[in-house]
């Protein structure tokens, strides 16, 4: 199954750096490019991508608020995986909550890219080593946000998927930590995000944070 792609950068030569490199990949393909939040927008409802590459710092609308108006759009919305650079601190935590799916750092290889669209697709969350540690500090400098009687929608096994997730696990550590197979592991996950009304792993890591079921260096 190829999947869809579409760029949204204002710079035209990031644009058609990443659309040559992913057109050359079989799984692949760019269907469309936009150079500015709101354009992504517009193109995103007529051309119905499975991925947004999305850039935070845009005219016009910027990343941010192109991703809220994408994910809170009708049907089926597309994955957005935020473009970033090690200086953009300020956005890690409002884009997560925002429904993005992951991060990828601007230096990141050509590979690296194609695999962070092909991760972020499959509906798993994408979080550099060094976006995870900023985010996990703005989750400790501003404690919980939500009400913890949210996690009583899910069942005790439920809630210790929750917690490897929002450690970084993958399904095949979580089932080996908690001693099951993957398919069941995968089966919890699935439960997790339906019960909580989650779009993927990346919000339940949100969410498991949020709402003081893992604490940052707990």
């Amino acid at each position: 199954m190829t999947i869809r792609v579409l760029i949204a950068d204002d710079q035209g030569m990031v644009r058609t750096g990443f659309t040559v490199f992913l057109d050359s990949q079989p799984d692949i393909e760019v269907v469309g490019e936009a150079a500015d939040g709101r354009e992504a927008v517009a193109r995103v409802a007529e051309l119905r991508p499975d991925v947004v590459l999305m850039d935070v710092r845009m005219p016009v609308m910027d990343g941010l608020a192109a991703t809220r108006a994408i994910l809170d759009g009708d049907g089926s919305p597309p994955k957005v995986l935020i473009l970033t650079t090690f200086d953009l601190d300020d956005y890690v935590y409002e884009a997560l909550r925002a429904g993005a799916s992951g991060f990828l750092l601007k230096d990141a290889s050509a590979q690296q890219l194609a695999e962070a669209v092909r991760v972020v697709a499959a509906g798993e969350a994408l979080l550099a080593p060094s976006v995870t540690r900023r985010l996990i500090s703005e989750f400790a400098r501003v404690g919980p946000r939500r009400p913890r009687g949210r996690l009583d929608d899910i069942t005790e096994r439920e809630t210790e998927v929750l917690a490897l997730i929002a450690q970084g696990r993958s399904n095949q550590e979580i089932a080996e930590e908690l001693v099951l197979s993957e398919q069941t592991v995968k089966t919890h996950v699935g439960r997790i995000l339906a019960k909580l009304n989650l779009r993927d792993r990346a919000q339940a890591i949100v969410h498991a944070y949020e709402t003081g079921l893992v604490r940052p260096g707990g």
